[in-house]
C-alpha cells in the first residue's frame, strides 16, 4: 500500500523474466488460467442468483461473519502488502514490520468507530450515511466524488501492478504486449463486477484470501523448519546477512535518518491506520451481511486472518534477508518487492530447480489473484456510489427503479473499468507508490472525518460535509502534487522534473486535520440547521440499536 517502495507496479518478479525457462512459464500460465476460470464460473452462478439492487450491491446480505471477514481480508490484502511488505522487512528490518503494525491497528479504528453504525445507518453506500440528514443532492454528490477519486487511484495502481507482473512473469517486454496484459485484466474485471455484483465479486474475494493465507503459510513453515522453528535463529541470521548487524533489528535503519524521514513516517502512520476506516471498497463490505451485530463479527474475523497473515510477513520478510544477499534483491528490484518471491524459489531448492519453479510459480499466480480480487472490489465500490449516489439520488432525484439503478451500476463499472485500462496503458511507466497513497490519504482526509462527524456530532450541517469532503481531497491532492512522489527524486513519477516544494511523501499530517477543521468550521459558520435535532435523534437511535436499519 502507501509508501512501500513503488508499490505493485514494480512490485513484479523481474527474476522470473530474466531466468524462467519455457516449462516454467507453461507452469505459470496455467496456474494463472485455472484461477481465473475457476473465480469467472463462481461468477457466473453468482449473476444467476442476483435479482435485485440488494443482491448486486450487498450480496443479499446473505454472507456469515466468517465468509465477510474472509472477503474483507481479500479485500484490504493488496499485492502492495504481499509483495511491498516482505521486502520492506527484508530491505529495512524493524522499520520496515512497522509497516505490518501500521495496517492491523488501522482495524480497530474501523472495528469501534465505523462497522456497526455504518451497517446500522446506511443501504449499500456512505452517501446513504450522509443523506439520512442532509440535503441529499449535495453530499451525495460529493461523496460519490470522493469514492471515484479514491477507487481511481488505487484501481490505477493495481492495473500498472497487474500488467507489469504478468508481462515480466511470461517475459514479455514490448510495451503492445504489456498493453495487451493491461486489457485482458481489465475485461476480466469488469466480468467479475458486471455479471457478479457483489455476491461474485465476495466469493472472488474469498477465494483469493485462502489462496494467499495458504501460500503464506506454506512459505512461513518451509522458512520456520529451516531455522528449526526458533525465530531468534532467523532473527540472527538476517541480521549477519544483511550487512547492517544489530541495526537491522534496532529502529531508524529507514526512518531515523533525517527529522523530515522522521516526520513522514508520522504522516504515512496517520494515513494508513486513519484510511483504512475510510476506504470506500472496505466500507461496501459492511452492507453484505443481515446485522450490525454480523458486521462486528467479520471484522474480528477479518483482524484475526490480517494479524495472522502480519505476522507470517516477519517469516517472508526476515527469512528473505537471512537466505538471500540485499544486493540480489534490490538487483531484482531496488524497492525490494522481489524478495518473497526470490525466497520463494530460494526456499524451495533454489534457481533452476523444479520446486523452487514451482513455489515461485504458486506466489506469482497468489499475487495475481489478489490484484484481480482488489480491482473487482474497487470497481464495484465506483460504480456502486455512481449509480446509487449519483444516477438514482442526484440525476433521477430518487426516481430510478432498482432495475434500472443495477443496470447503470453495469454500465457504470463498464466506464470505470474503461478508464482504468485506458490510464493503466498510459501510466505504465510512472511509480505508482503515489497512486496509492494518494488513496489512503484522500479516504483518510475526506471520507473519514465526514462518517464521524454524521455519526457522533449533531450540530453537523450539509455545508460542513461538502467542505470535510472537498477541503480534505483538494488538500491531499494538492500537496501530492507537489510532493517528491510526483517530481524532484529518481523514484518519482516524473524524475526528470523537479516542482515539488512540499517535503514529506504522504500528505496525511497535513491533509487529515485539514478535513476535520473544514467540516467543523463549515457546520459552524452554516445557517444550516436541518442536520442537527430530531434527524440527528433519530440516527443516532438507528445507528447505535440497528432499528429502522435496511
Amino acid at each position: 500500500m502507501t509508501g512501500i517502495g513503488s508499490s505493485t507496479g514494480t512490485a513484479v518478479l523481474q527474476l522470473a523474466a530474466e531466468s524462467s525457462t519455457g516449462e516454467h512459464r507453461t507452469l505459470i500460465i496455467s496456474l494463472f488460467s485455472v484461477f481465473v476460470a475457476a473465480t469467472l464460473a463462481v461468477t457466473v452462478w453468482a449473476g444467476r442468483q442476483t435479482k435485485d439492487a440488494t443482491d448486486y450491491y450487498a450480496g443479499g446480505r446473505s454472507f456469515t461473519g466468517f465468509q465477510n471477514g474472509l472477503a474483507i481480508s481479500g479485500d484490504y490484502m493488496s499485492a502492495a502488502s504481499f509483495l511491498g511488505i516482505a521486502g520492506a522487512i527484508a530491505l529495512a528490518g524493524y522499520d520496515g514490520f512497522l509497516y505490518s503494525i501500521g495496517f492491523l491497528v488501522a482495524w480497530l479504528v474501523a472495528l469501534l468507530l465505523v462497522a456497526e453504525p455504518l451497517r446500522n445507518s446506511g443501504r449499500f453506500t456512505m452517501g446513504d450515511v450522509l443523506a439520512y440528514r442532509m440535503r441529499q443532492r449535495p453530499v451525495r454528490t460529493a461523496a460519490g466524488v470522493s469514492t471515484i477519486v479514491v477507487s481511481i487511484f488505487y484501481l490505477l495502481a493495481q492495473m500498472v501492478g497487474a500488467g507489469a507482473l504478468v508481462a515480466l512473469l511470461l517475459g514479455i517486454t514490448g510495451d503492445a504486449g504489456k498493453n495487451l496484459i493491461v486489457v485482458l485484466v481489465g475485461v476480466v474485471m469488469i466480468l467479475y463486477v458486471t455479471i457478479g455484483g457483489m455476491k461474485g465479486t465476495t466469493w472472488v474475494q474469498i477465494i483469493k484470501a485462502v489462496l494467499l493465507i495458504c501460500g503464506t503459510l506454506l512459505i512461513t513453515i518451509l522458512v520456520m523448519s529451516k531455522f528449526h522453528w526458533n525465530i531468534s535463529t532467523l532473527l540472527g541470521a538476517a541480521a549477519e546477512n544483511s550487512g547492517k548487524g544489530a541495526a537491522f533489528l534496532e529502529p531508524g535503519l529507514k526512518y531515523g535518518v533525517s527529522t523530515t524521514s522522521r516526520i513522514d513516517f508520522i504522516s504515512l502512520g496517520i494515513a494508513l491506520v486513519l484510511g483504512t476506516a475510510g476506504l470506500p471498497h472496505i466500507l461496501i463490505r459492511f452492507y453484505t451481511v443481515p446485522t450490525a451485530k454480523v458486521a462486528r463479527k467479520s471484522v474480528l474475523w477479518a483482524i484475526g486472518i490480517i494479524g495472522g497473515f502480519y505476522l507470517m510477513t516477519i517469516a517472508l520478510g526476515f527469512g528473505a534477508a537471512a537466505l538471500i544477499k540485499q544486493e540480489t534483491i534490490i538487483a531484482s528490484n531496488p524497492a525490494g518487492n522481489t524478495a518473497a518471491p526470490l525466497l520463494a524459489q530460494e526456499i524451495g531448492g533454489g534457481a533452476g530447480s523444479s520446486s523452487g519453479a514451482i513455489l515461485l510459480a504458486m506466489i506469482s499466480a497468489v499475487a495475481f489473484a489478489t490484484i484481480l480480487a482488489v480491482v473487482a472490489g474497487l470497481t464495484l465500490a465506483s460504480s456502486s456510489s455512481f449509480a446509487h449516489d449519483l444516477y438514482a439520488n442526484v440525476i433521477r432525484r430518487g426516481q430510478a427503479s432498482e432495475k434500472e439503478e443495477v443496470r447503470a451500476a453495469r454500465i457504470a463499472a463498464v466506464g470505470i473499468g474503461a478508464a482504468a485500462i485506458v490510464l493503466g496503458v498510459f501510466a505504465g511507466k510512472l511509480n505508482v507508490a503515489g497512486l496509492v497513497a494518494l488513496a489512503f490519504a484522500v479516504a483518510a482526509s475526506a471520507n473519514l472525518p465526514t462518517i464521524l462527524y454524521s455519526l457522533f456530532w449533531k450540530r453537523f450541517t450539509t455545508q460542513g460535509a461538502l467542505w470535510s469532503i472537498y477541503g480534505g481531497l483538494s488538500t491531499a491532492v494538492l500537496l501530492v502534487l507537489f510532493s517528491p512522489v510526483v517530481s524532484g527524486k529518481e523514484t518519482s513519477m516524473f524524475p526528470g522534473a523537479d516542482f515539488q516544494w512540499f517535503p514529506l511523501e504522504n500528505p496525511g499530517l497535513i491533509s487529515i486535520p485539514v478535513g476535520f477543521l473544514c467540516g467543523w468550521i463549515g457546520s459552524l459558520l452554516s445557517k444550516d440547521e436541518a442536520a442537527g435535532g430530531a434527524k440527528y435523534a433519530e440516527l443516532e437511535v438507528r445507528s447505535l440499536t440497528g432499528v429502522g436499519a435496511h
